[in-house]
């Protein structure tokens, strides 16, 4: 067909609710192989070859969208699905367009890896047909940066810019990943230099200088407040950076937050200003300010120290231009909000560490128990970690005086008297056996698939410092829950029932 000019081709597609239905061809390569492959690397390296789409690039869109986690087939805030984000939502359906390209049904696009890297590769090689590409500019990486802005979806020209903007960002600096399985993937760095066809910059925010300013549809917010601004309220995307910014500007998402947070670099894109109400909270929406992070809250990766201390800077402004408190009873998480149903920001949210970098006060809020792993700790110690020793150690009796994050000599006493009141060697030392004890004290329910509650979140925690790999401290005792204790109960000798019985229970609050 004739060549259409690359950049009028690929912004085309920008806030059309039509569904290309083009189809794909292959390269005519055949998939190339590489015996130090893993299945995710050679995934990429297969639906590269087939497609004729750089393999970097994939990879990087990939790790831009997800991480490379395919969150088992569920879907994202935007109702994205697998490594490489598939949509199937009101405004955009690249799940389905993946599903005519590759003959795969939905079901394998949203649950198999390879069959879901595959299905992107093809979306991405459709655009490329549709705009002209030769054989030649395809293999440029560079020339794919308005195909990339097509593939996010947005309607909104900055917003597109900003989706090819980040997957250019770990092509030039390089990734190394954890992909499903515990598979490690690098990206080496590269020298870029997009075509950016034209697309403009988002603006400055109107609120908050140091950040952008891309509005959410008026259909997701509400003019006006009707209550005085009194809280921070902290989120997680269960999506992109980008990807969220154009869910918000989808009028069928019904949701907002004022501003959202990247986790690679802390860049803030406000969405809806101040003075006005974003859906994000439910009955904390007339009083709060809503932020979103960009992230999963079940993988601790994406909560980098760059997003913390710009999401922290972004919030003390906030208390100081509206006067609110700096503790935890005015910034708080989702789940904390009441008569909300969600569990953001989650376990692997670091509480103690935000706040200090808000300049605030821990206090009026819970402490935090649950870590993706546990540290050994001993006399020195500071952080969330010791807190969380020290409230375990005074919840059961064992005076490890004020719960400030500093191992000190009162509290190395009080772990040494649990400890000889365990039979666990009295050193004093909080390790894996200590931690486990004192995750497991309490009460001993039955437990099985299917429970729920404040006794499965200890057993969680109790199997992630026993294990050594992190359980998720949700308190639902689901397939990955029942796996941990039978993988306990196999190391430890026990009845394989995959149940939390007496004995189960025995060897937890044994240290065993």
């Amino acid at each position: 067909m004739p060549r259409i000019p690359l950049a009028r081709a690929a912004l085309a597609g920008l806030g059309t609710l039509a569904v290309l239905a083009a189809t794909a061809q292959p390269a005519g390569a055949a998939p190339r192989t590489a015996r130090a492959e893993g299945p995710v690397a050679h995934a990429f390296s297969s639906a590269a070859a087939e497609y004729g789409v750089p393999r970097d690039l994939l990879i990087a869109l990939g790790y831009s969208e997800t991480h490379l986690d395919g969150h088992h087939g569920l879907p994202s805030q935007a109702g994205g699905y697998g490594v490489m984000h598939l949509v199937s939502n009101p405004g955009q359906h690249t799940l389905e367009l993946a599903s005519r390209l590759t003959g795969d049904t939905a079901r394998e696009l949203r649950t198999d890896t390879a069959a879901n890297i595959r299905g992107g590769a093809a979306v991405l090689r459709s655009y490329a047909d549709h705009a002209g590409l030769s054989a030649a500019e395809r293999r440029d990486t560079d020339t794919w940066f308005p195909l990339l802005a097509r593939y996010g979806g947005a309607t909104d020209p900055a917003t597109a810019r900003l989706y090819a903007d980040t997957v250019y960002t770990f092509l030039a600096q390089g990734v190394t990943a954890r992909a499903e399985g515990g598979e490690k993937l690098t990206l080496p760095a590269r020298e870029v230099a997009p075509e950016r066809a034209g697309l403009a910059p988002a603006a400055q925010s109107p609120d908050y200088p140091s950040a952008l300013w891309v509005p959410a549809n008026s259909a997701n917010y509400a003019v006006g407040r009707t209550a005085a601004i009194s809280k921070v309220v902290i989120h997680v995307t269960e999506g992109s950076y980008a990807g969220t910014i154009s869910w918000f500007q989808n009028p069928s998402a019904q949701v907002s937050a004022h501003y959202v947070v990247r986790s690679s670099d802390g860049q803030i894109t406000q969405t809806v200003r101040e003075k006005d109400t974003a859906w994000h909270a439910r009955s904390g929406n007339a009083s709060g300010i809503g932020i979103e992070h960009e992230g999963y809250v079940d993988n601790p990766s994406w909560f980098t120290d760059a997003m913390y201390r710009s999401s922290a800077a972004l919030t003390a402004s906030i208390c100081a231009r509206y006067g609110i408190p700096k503790d935890r009873a005015h910034i708080v998480g989702h789940s904390e909000v009441p008569g909300n149903d969600h569990t953001d920001p989650g376990p692997n949210w670091n509480w103690t560490y935000y706040m200090q970098l808000v300049g605030g006060s821990t206090g009026g809020g819970e402490v935090q128990l649950s870590f993706p792993s546990y540290d050994t700790l001993r006399s020195g110690s500071t952080g969330a970690q010791v807190s969380a020793a020290q409230s375990l150690l005074n919840a059961q009796g064992f005076d490890a005086g004020t719960v400030d994050g500093s191992f000190g000599t009162k509290t190395g006493s009080a772990v040494t008297a649990f400890q000889k009141a365990r039979g666990l060697d009295a050193d004093g030392v909080v390790g894996a056996r200590t931690w486990t004890a004192l995750l497991s004290a309490g009460t001993t329910p039955a437990l099985s698939q299917g429970s729920t509650g404040a006794a499965v979140q200890r057993l969680q925690r109790a199997l992630t410092a026993a294990l050594g790999r992190t359980i998720t401290a949700d308190g639902d005792f689901g397939p990955g829950t029942q796996q941990a204790v039978r993988d306990y109960q196999t190391s430890r000798s026990l009845g394989v029932d995959g149940q939390v019985g007496p004995a189960t229970w025995g060897a937890l609050q044994a240290g065993r």
